[in-house]
């Protein structure tokens, strides 16, 4: 009787790799921010604006707070970096969080994540301004001419202004105010990986201290918008409390998980995935409706970021040839033969035509280490 081989030890540790990886984190945060809007609308029927921005962010720091000590481990005590981490915190929580709560009062949560699929967009733009590696070409300028177009769509810009009703006018505004947040992410995410993402500190470190810092201001601007929450019901209480533990303490360790290992321009792609997510839990569970023109929109907006990410590219016809050995030569002049190619010491090179406008496309790249 023969014994059976063992069964191979790589698949756990595959399996674990794959888990670890940047991939399984980026669908985990596009499921957490999805499911986010509907928490936010929940949140925003008894809470104001900074009130639900700070009950989020508190919910969402004290936890990581606590697990970072719990493990042995310490804030980061380099003043210049807390400075960059409270300006990445103004720009990805602080004043986004806050703007989501008045947009939420607005409008409803599958909207706020089909208008969110902007933040690729913003993120290019403003990683080609920060970021030396990120560069525009004619997929990314036409990609952004594309979203954007998308943006209109949803905001159906051919209604005429003079007929807009006054809840059409409050959706407008509740729009505008997504789209600052939007943009206020694409300005973050490149900042984040600029100036805080090659630091040698962990992310659990990295996003506790972000999430304390943002939170600063809102307690100084609590007593004059709300200040402590009456009226509290059960689930709102738990809607804030979910999304502060998951929409933001977790989900940001996830992002810079990302952003470490896939770059900044990648982390922003995630939104591709948050407006289906957003758009099936606000019509199931909320009973949300939504007119043709924004799913429609939120379509030409995913496009026009695919093409701005590189995940879709326009392809250009290419030099034609009839001989690998005819590019850029004089058509009278002979092929060379194996023994020249030898005597220059190119023979077996690679002659394979590529079209340049295709590979000459700046891809994102990981975060720089120090």
């Amino acid at each position: 009787m023969t014994t059976p081989p063992p069964l191979p030890a790589a698949a756990p540790s595959t399996l674990r790799r794959l888990l670890s990886g940047w991939r399984a984190k980026f669908v985990l945060l596009a499921l957490v921010w999805g499911m986010s809007f509907v928490l936010i609308r929940i949140g925003a029927e008894v809470l104001t604006p900074v009130q639900l921005s700070l009950g989020r962010m508190l919910t969402g720091a004290l936890p990581l707070v606590a697990i970072l000590f719990l493990r042995g481990g310490r804030l980061p005590s380099d003043p210049r970096l807390w400075g960059h981490l409270f300006v990445a915190a103004l720009l990805l929580n602080t004043v986004p969080f806050t703007l989501f709560g008045y947009a939420g009062q607005l409008i409803p949560s599958a909207l706020m994540g089909i208008v969110n699929a902007a933040t690729p967009l913003f993120g290019v733009v403003f990683s080609m301004l920060l970021l030396s590696d990120e560069r525009p070409d004619r997929d990314r300028v036409l990609g952004l001419a594309i979203g954007f177009l998308g943006v209109l769509t949803v905001f159906g810009v051919w209604s005429s202004l003079d007929t807009v009703a006054v809840d059409e006018g409050d959706s407008m505004l509740g729009m505008l105010l997504v789209v600052g947040a939007t943009a206020c992410y694409g300005i973050g995410t490149p900042y984040l990986r600029r100036f805080v993402a090659g630091t040698s500190h962990g992310a659990l470190e990295l996003s506790a201290l972000q999430l304390l810092l943002g939170s600063l201001p809102l307690m100084l601007l609590v007593p004059w918008f709300g200040g402590v929450p009456t009226g509290l019901t059960w689930e709102a209480a738990l809607a804030v409390g979910t999304l502060g533990a998951l929409g933001t303490g977790f989900a940001y360790v996830l992002q810079y998980g990302i952003v470490r290992g896939a770059g900044a321009t990648v982390a922003t792609t995630v939104t591709y995935v948050v407006p289906v997510v957003a758009v099936t839990a606000g019509i199931v569970l909320m009973g949300e409706t939504l007119s043709w023109n924004q799913p429609l929109g939120a379509l030409v907006i995913i496009v026009g970021a695919a093409l701005c990410q590189g995940v879709v590219r326009v392809r250009r016809p290419g030099p034609t040839t009839t001989s690998r050995h005819s590019v850029g030569r004089d058509p009278l002049t002979p092929a060379p033969t194996a023994e020249d190619s030898a005597e220059r010491g190119v023979c077996g090179t690679d002659t394979t035509v590529r079209d340049p406008a295709v590979e000459d496309v700046a891809l994102p790249t990981a975060p720089p280490r120090k």
